[in-house]
Parts: structure tokens; C-alpha cells; sequence
């Protein structure tokens, strides 16, 4: 259910009692026109590291990038992490197998890149079992790349499409974000924590959801009316600084 008012109170300080729980575009990294130019600071990495001890290991990277992609933003950084919205998880060793790729995902993906040809200022992301369509750069094109979208989905049974801040993603059916923190909050070292989740896109709110029915705590990153988060943060430089006030163990 939406939060009855917009005005949400910032959120108390990180506790080493919680199950931490991070977005990443939005959130933990400022958007970019492509999502493969964006870098991860020396003093994120260190932030992240220094919390991941102090929380005993209970910090994890939620995500719909693939896992694959968030390692190597990460690294040497290698955090129990979601990706694809959930679709991939990983916990320690502990790996979900990946989703089946349709055949007719690889025709779709080429005609998506003649579409962004036509389309200044849009792109394909290669999400390997998805297609993400963004138009950051070009809001005028986004009706185009929806209706694409649209067209095209029923080409790829138990696919659906996923919205998000000027991107629609074409991806399996089945987990989103809220499952997997779900699934993670019943491992170590989760299990028994305050879940508390950070996030800033409409894909988040599975994951409000899931922390709020918890009684943990959900903070929106901006000022979107409409959200079930309990917290707010303004952007993310403000989330940056919330996790480095945390002091050391």
C-alpha cells in the first residue's frame, strides 16, 4: 500500500543488528545515460567492505543487473548479491541456477538494435536471459520502445515486462526483488536480522513490501509520492553519507 503522504522522516542509523539490503542504479550509483559507464568509487568499496564485517556478512547488493555485471562493478568486492530483480541470488556459495533463454530472445534483441539505430539517444542492455530498453537521453522515444516492448512480448512465453525510470526490461516471469530479500532473510547470515531495504525505482517496492510485512524498515531514495517506504533519503550522495556515519566495529 502507498505511504498517505509524501513527507517521509530520514532513517535511523545503521544498526549491527540489521539485514542490510542495497539497490544499486539509483541508489548506491547515480543513473547514466548507459548503464555501462557507470564506476564505483575506491570510498563505496570501503563503506561496503567496512559494513559488510560489521554486519557479520548480512549486507547484500540487490539489483537488476546480473550478477555477473555487479561483480565486476564490485570488485574485489564479491557481496551476497540479487540480480536481475531477483532472478539470480547469490549467498556465499550458495548460487540459484539461472533462468531458461528462449531461442526468440536473440531475434528480439536484433531487432531492438535496429529500433535504437533508428531512435537517437536510446539503447539495448544485454541482460543475457533479458533486454533492457532505455531512453534516458531521449524521453521522446520512450512510447516507442514500450510499444515495442509490447509488440514483442508475446514472442517470449512467461517473460513479462518490467518498468522502470525511462528502461522497460523484457525478463522471465517469477522472482522479483522482494523474493529474493524474502529467500535471503531465511539463510545465515540473514536469518533472525531487522531486514532493511534501500531503494529507489518502482522495481523496489516488492522489496518495501517484503521488509514493511517484516516490521523492518524501507527507504526510498527521492521524493516519489507513491511508495510503500517507511524512510527517505533525498538522493544518493545522501545514502552515501547515511552508510558512512555507521561507526566501526
Amino acid at each position: 500500500m502507498a505511504a498517505e503522504s509524501p513527507t517521509r522522516p530520514p532513517p535511523p542509523a545503521v544498526d549491527e543488528a540489521w539485514a542490510l539490503f542495497l539497490d544499486v542504479d539509483g541508489t548506491l550509483l547515480e543513473f547514466a545515460a548507459d548503464p555501462a559507464s557507470v564506476q564505483v568509487s575506491d570510498a563505496l568499496r570501503t563503506t561496503l567492505e567496512r559494513l559488510h564485517r560489521r554486519l557479520d556478512g548480512a549486507l547484500a547488493l540487490v539489483s537488476g543487473r546480473p550478477l555477473s555485471v555487479l561483480d565486476g562493478l564490485f570488485a574485489p568486492l564479491r557481496l551476497p548479491s540479487a540480480g536481475l530483480h531477483g532472478l539470480e541470488r547469490r549467498n556465499g556459495a550458495r548460487r540459484a541456477p539461472p533462468p531458461h533463454v528462449p531461442p526468440a530472445l536473440a531475434r528480439i534483441r536484433a531487432e531492438a538494435e535496429r529500433l535504437v539505430e533508428r531512435l537517437p539517444g536510446t539503447l539495448v542492455e544485454d541482460k543475457g536471459v533479458g533486454i533492457g530498453l532505455h531512453w534516458r537521453r531521449a524521453p521522446r522515444h520512450g512510447p516507442a520502445m514500450r510499444t515495442f516492448a509490447e509488440r514483442v512480448l508475446p514472442r517470449l512465453p512467461g517473460y513479462r515486462l518490467q518498468h522502470g525510470d525511462h528502461v522497460v526490461e523484457l525478463r522471465p516471469g517469477g522472482a522479483d526483488k522482494g523474493d529474493a530479500i524474502a529467500a535471503m532473510l531465511q539463510e545465515p547470515p540473514f536469518q533472525g536480522r531487522t531486514p532493511v531495504f534501500v531503494g529507489d525505482d518502482l522495481t523496489d517496492e516488492h522489496g518495501f513490501a517484503i521488509v514493511n510485512a517484516r516490521h523492518g524498515h524501507s527507504i526510498l531514495v527521492g521524493a516519489r509520492d507513491n511508495s510503500a517506504a517507511h524512510f527517505a533519503l533525498p538522493d544518493v550522495a545522501a545514502v552515501h553519507t547515511w552508510l558512512e556515519e555507521t561507526p566501526s566495529a
